[in-house]
């Protein structure tokens, strides 16, 4: 029985502390990620909707895993304990991003952002003051409503000024992305990453507001750079054919309870540590309740069930796929080289680097391997890092929250190959980005 006991010891030793990066499992489980991120980025080549490879990648990575254990007699426990802790990470995002895009379905539904349309077309602008005033827009909503949220309401109305017109909308588009992930970087709950630092304590809530700066001018450079391939002209409008859309009943109640509905989730986070999707739930059984409220008054109510019929589950699927992906690479231990980066090049570097690997592997698993190593940091890297790890998922298109909402909502529009077409504007807005901050915090010691 003592024997037993001392091998049953030796196993799960041996299953916390195996290096499965170097293993079988290891490299097929990367060889299946990389070649899923292949058929991801080249979606508009094959044809094949990123969630399916997204999908199959995450899930059949633990599958892997799974079999890995089996053969070698390891404890499963803390296989399990990561797949629970995966599963809470992605249920947060995956009801977070449900809640919005139900909003959205119905605000659409309801004729809003038909009048929105019809609000700025109609007073003459151009497709360069529009796509001005969707990207400041988005840079200063975007702190208070998160990243996401901003860039898929906005996406919308930009879809709905000009449905045909490439030209305008994939620079419009990328301009929503960046400008929604640079305005996120400076508010303790305006991106994920910068929500996890300040809850771990590395900055107190006026230390993110000091990123300002360097956001808002790394943004403006990229946006200048993509207003020089606006076209001119307006969008077309016609006075006399063109009637002002009329907002449906409980229009105007739909959105100002989805307003509520995010500062419900972020004073709900701040004051009760719930997670944020909480609140957002919340936000949907008011929504029901108004539903019932509008039908019971005898006025012309919405079905909820029919609106969150039109949600992308595509991206939802994706957002699944690929952090369940992004967890296996995290369990088999590719992320921990993160912690070696540091220690290798230092501080500055690394942070800076984070930027283009949270563009590829996505930024929060990256932010979370970085706060658990915990490399010694002082508070102005930390601020670095939380701005470059937001920031630098708009590198690419699906590297950040926002870019995923937008490919579902412009599909077929805004994809990967018309993202990287333009990428290298966002690249000089990273530098200018990063040269700011270096100013400010390491010259002047400015914050």
């Amino acid at each position: 029985m003592e024997h037993d006991t001392v091998a049953q010891q030796v196993i799960e030793h041996a299953s916390l502390d195996v290096n499965l990066a170097t293993t079988w499992v290891g490299w097929l489980s990367l060889a299946v990620f990389v070649l899923a991120y292949y058929f991801i980025a080249t979606e508009d080549k094959y044809e094949v909707n990123k969630a399916k490879p997204a999908l199959f990648a995450g899930t059949f990575m633990f599958m892997l895993i799974g079999i890995y254990y089996a053969i070698n007699g390891l404890n499963p426990d803390p296989l399990h304990d990561e797949l629970e802790h995966l599963i809470l990470e992605i249920a947060e995002i995956f009801f977070f991003l449900l809640v919005a895009m139900t909003y959205i379905e119905t605000l659409i539904e309801r004729g809003v952002f038909d009048l929105m349309k019809y609000k700025l077309v109609s007073k003459g602008y151009t497709y360069k003051k529009l796509f001005w005033l969707t990207g400041l827009l988005a840079f200063f909503i975007s702190p208070v409503a998160d990243n996401l949220t901003t860039a898929l309401i906005l996406s919308t109305v930009l879809f709905t000024i000009d449905k045909k017109n490439f030209a305008f909308l994939v620079p419009g588009a990328i301009n929503i992305v960046v400008a929604a992930n640079a305005g996120g970087a400076w508010s303790p709950f305006g991106d994920i990453t910068t929500l996890m630092a300040w809850t771990a304590n590395k900055g107190e809530f006026v230390d993110f507001l000091f990123l300002f700066p360097a956001s808002v001018l790394g943004w403006f450079v990229t946006a200048f750079l993509l207003s020089l391939s606006v076209p001119s002209g307006q969008p077309p409008f016609d006075a006399q054919s063109e009637k002002k859309p009329k907002v449906l009943d409980g229009g105007m109640g739909v959105a100002y309870l989805g307003v509520a509905t995010i500062i419900m989730a972020v004073l709900g986070h701040q004051f009760f540590h719930f997670p944020a999707m909480w609140g957002m739930m919340f936000g949907m059984a008011v929504l029901k309740l108004y539903a019932i409220f509008l039908s019971k008054s005898g006025a012309n109510s919405f079905n909820i069930y029919v609106n969150m019929q039109k949600v992308e589950n595509d991206t939802l699927l994706f957002f699944f796929g690929i952090l369940s992906a992004v967890g296996a690479l995290h369990y088999l231990g590719f992320l921990e080289y993160v912690h070696h980066m540091y220690e290798l090049v230092g501080p500055t570097a690394a942070n800076v680097g984070v930027g283009f690997l949270s563009a590829i592997v996505d930024n929060v698993p990256v932010m979370s391997a970085i706060l658990k190593s915990s490399p010694t940091m002082d508070i102005s890297q930390w601020m670095l890092v939380t701005m470059t790890a937001g920031v630098g998922g708009s590198l690419i298109s699906f590297g950040s929250a926002a870019g995923v909402g937008v490919m579902g909502r412009l599909h077929g529009i805004y994809t990967f190959g018309s993202h990287m077409k333009h990428a290298w504007t966002i690249l000089v807005g990273y530098i200018v980005s990063v040269s700011v901050w270096y100013f400010q915090f390491e010259i002047l010691g400015l914050y």
